[in-house]
């Protein structure tokens, strides 16, 4: 079967491949557009193999969300460019609209889905756009909530948030509701939360994170408070673990406050080994438990969203501003759980050396 340079460029809008590709595959099916189109996939699968290697840390965090049930998901690329571009976006959108409808159980039985407002499975959608762009893509992973979600996409898909409020239907229907919401879920971007509230921090990890705390403060001796800190440069002194510069100087200015601005790098490493050898002696301390306890709860507030100081008022936590909103709607608001995604997070990126590799060329 004959086809003409019409057909070429037909293909070539179907698909997006390159024109010389779209004319060999027209001559390996004998002019069958149909045809052609199968073998570019083809060849596309056994491309897509070859770059599956390469790393794509790129990509967006889409969201949809219909109401009764909202999701998010992140997709990644190789590159920002793609990220950004329209086939790449509308891809992410509609795999994320997907997994409102669909509620797959995981992402291998999400690419076996047939895609929203589409043709095939989400595998194949995914397929047709790297036929056009040539790069490593791949559906990551992705969240699902049912009930009143609010979802808040920050920097073009940098980063996406969902929060699932448990809150009676006439109160979430109000523009205060949403208006909280999206506070929240912003929150939530600038501040990574790792916990809705201390509840939700197992004893194990609450022991870990003491754990780390103390040896923290141990190693780190200008942190200690100053009765323990004097007797272990007394301890340091006695025992002449210093130079004697820094030793004269640990003498001299024991009560300076800039004391550790005048000594060597040496000699805090030295009051840092005193401190780990009596560790069991510091810990028992009344004094340093209590400082330790002061920053375990600071840490909490930290990363835990309902402790966290409320950006947008600092006076308040970002509970007490959630409880005033719903004082103020006349109803009961709780946060019920969130999900936060960041692109390309725990992805390690690959770090050209150009001029390694420039080098390497010449020899």
């Amino acid at each position: 079967m004959a086809f003409t340079a019409k057909d070429v460029v037909a293909l070539r809008e179907k698909t997006g491949v390159g024109m010389m590709d779209c004319k060999k595959a027209l001559v390996e099916a004998d002019g069958d557009m149909d045809k052609a189109v199968d073998i570019l996939r083809e060849k596309g699968l056994a491309s897509a193999a070859k770059k599956s290697t390469r790393v794509a840390a790129e990509g967006t965090v889409a969201t949809y969300n219909d109401g009764k049930a909202a999701a998010l998901v992140e997709v990644n690329c190789e590159t920002d460019f793609v990220a950004k571009g329209e086939p790449f976006v509308n891809l992410s959108n509609q795999i994320a609209k997907t997994v409102v409808e669909a509620n797959p159980a995981d992402v291998d039985a999400l690419l076996k889905t047939k895609v929203a407002d589409g043709e095939g499975t989400v595998e194949e959608a995914v397929q047709e756009v790297f036929l056009a762009l040539r790069e490593n893509m791949k559906v990551r992973r992705f969240a699902r909530m049912e009930g009143h979600v609010l979802t808040y996409i920050h920097a073009g898909g940098t980063v996406g948030v969902m929060v699932n409020f448990d809150a009676d239907d006439a109160v979430a229907a109000k523009p205060e509701f949403e208006t909280m919401g999206k506070d929240v879920a912003m929150q939530i971007a600038a501040m990574s939360p790792e916990y809705l509230s201390k509840d939700d921090i197992s004893d194990d990890e609450l022991a870990k994170m003491k754990s780390i705390t103390i040896d923290s403060s141990l190693n780190k001796p200008d942190s200690l408070p100053k009765p323990i800190l004097m007797s272990v440069i007394d301890e340091a002194i006695n025992s002449k673990r210093c130079s004697d510069e820094d030793i004269a100087i640990l003498q001299e200015k024991k009560n300076d406050k800039f004391l550790f601005n005048f000594i060597s790098k040496e000699a805090i490493a030295a009051l840092a080994e005193i401190a780990v050898e009596k560790k069991e002696e510091i810990v028992a301390n009344k004094i340093f438990s209590g400082a330790v306890e002061g920053r375990l709860k600071k840490q909490i507030k930290e990363i835990c969203l309902l402790e966290q100081a409320f950006v947008k008022d600092g006076d308040m936590t970002v509970d007490k501003y959630v409880s005033s909103v719903a004082k103020t709607l006349g109803g009961d608001i709780k946060i019920k759980e969130f999900v936060r995604f960041a692109k390309g997070e725990g992805i390690e990126k690959k770090q050209d050396d150009f001029a390694a590799e420039i080098a390497s060329m010449v020899k």
